[in-house]
């Protein structure tokens, strides 16, 4: 099996609305949160919420009918809860699973950027702001298999769905459903960056930006 045939995924009908969670008090203190559970949503957070959720309202209307997925941390919930008041559907529809979760940042998560980067150099890969896995966590091969897993397990579903993530494992998300090659550096298909309080939609292997968020953020 080619790497590209390991991260290939199905057909999947309908259209994915996905969207990365607000700002959180690990962004705003700069500190790598990772797969960790509940880190709160600021002010800054909600509003880019509220934004995501009133493009969205726009582009969907009331009640439409929308499947909704989302990453088990609380700011992706909170993010999600937000959201569905624009759309006036009900917040306990929501299926949260692990398998789209943040990349797990090991020894490194919770701790401040700066403090790591004292010890063991950039953490950051520039140009493309792609964090660099710790020793003891998760590599970029791990998340595409997760979030391919995911997709292959609703590759029969005809609904639209609406699912809340984070900067990295959303990337990651997107570069399989767009069938791009693996990233020479980390080994699986990663798509651009996009700010915290972004949402695009992906229908037949096309993605479309429905907003660009306010927020800043690594993972």
């Amino acid at each position: 099996m080619t790497q590209n045939s390991r991260f290939s995924c199905p057909p999947v009908a309908g259209r994915l609305f996905i969207a990365r969670h607000g700002e959180t008090v690990f962004n705003a203190a700069k500190r790598l949160q990772g797969d960790h559970l509940h880190t709160p949503l600021t002010r800054a957070g909600f509003a880019q919420a509220d934004a995501m959720g009133a493009a969205l309202a726009d582009v969907l209307g009331t009640r439409p009918a929308l499947s909704l997925w989302a990453s088990d941390t609380g700011r992706a919930l909170q993010t999600l809860a937000v959201i569905t008041e624009h759309l006036q559907l009900d917040w306990h529809d929501a299926v949260p699973d692990p398998r789209l979760v943040e990349i797990g940042m090991g020894s490194w998560g919770g701790r401040y950027y700066a403090d790591v980067i004292a010890e063991v150099g950039p953490v950051i890969d520039a140009p493309e702001m792609l964090l660099k896995p710790a020793p003891d966590g998760e590599n970029y091969a791990a998340i595409a298999d997760r979030v391919s897993d995911w997709l292959r397990a609703h590759a029969c579903d005809t609904d639209d769905k609406l699912i809340i993530m984070h900067g990295i494992s959303s990337r990651v998300l997107r570069g399989v459903l767009l069938g791009l090659p693996p990233h020479p550096v980390f080994g699986a298909p990663v798509a651009a960056g996009l700010p915290q309080g972004s949402v695009v939609m992906i229908a037949d292997g096309r993605e479309e930006i429905v907003v660009t968020g306010t927020g800043g953020g690594h993972a």
